[in-house]
């Protein structure tokens, strides 16, 4: 999330994620997470939107989307999405780090496909672990790296343990 990257770049993750999303739907994806209705979920590194549908369906009218993106670009396309399908309970934040989100207000974070890019994750660790409820979930997902270096990565400054292994996903559980 270091760079926001050129409109052409981004145009073509677009497509590439309508790709992606036909025969991957990310609805496998979110099962993992354990999202529930009513919850509060923070999308960090949103990318173009290719969560919020499915967890807009999985929180229902009651939960709340907070979908955070340092790209201009994929702030503009999930605020496009969210006014296409009547999607009144998802909140956009423009932001490489801070969400400005309140202490221990969000029961579930997405991480998919954004840590491999980072070039400094601990505030950005410490910002989730922050943000996150006493029994909040970091749902982690990067297909750049590889198990061990997940794992290592998210839980050697103590913030987070893994609490269990998915098919596509990690979870980890907040440490206070």
């Amino acid at each position: 999330m270091d760079n926001p990257g050129s409109k052409f770049a981004f145009k073509s993750m677009v497509l590439l994620f309508k790709v992606r999303d036909f025969f991957l739907p990310r609805k496998n994806v979110l099962q993992e997470a354990g999202i529930k209705p009513g919850f509060r979920v923070l999308d960090y590194g949103c990318g173009p939107g290719g969560y919020i549908n499915t967890t807009a369906e999985l929180v229902g009218k009651s939960g709340k989307i907070y979908a955070l993106d340092i790209n201009p670009m994929a702030i503009q396309k999930v605020k496009d999405v969210a006014l296409k399908k009547n999607l009144s309970n998802l909140e956009t934040i423009l932001s490489d780090c801070a969400t400005g989100l309140p202490v221990r207000s969000i029961d579930a974070v997405l991480c998919y496909d954004v840590f491999h890019g980072l070039k400094e994750p601990e505030p950005i660790l410490k910002e989730l672990n922050r943000v996150l409820k006493t029994n909040g979930i970091l749902s982690f997902s990067d297909h750049h790296l590889k198990e061990g270096e997940i794992i290592s990565s998210v839980t050697k400054s103590g913030l987070f343990k893994l609490s269990a292994k998915g098919k596509k996903t990690y979870r980890f559980q907040k440490q206070e």
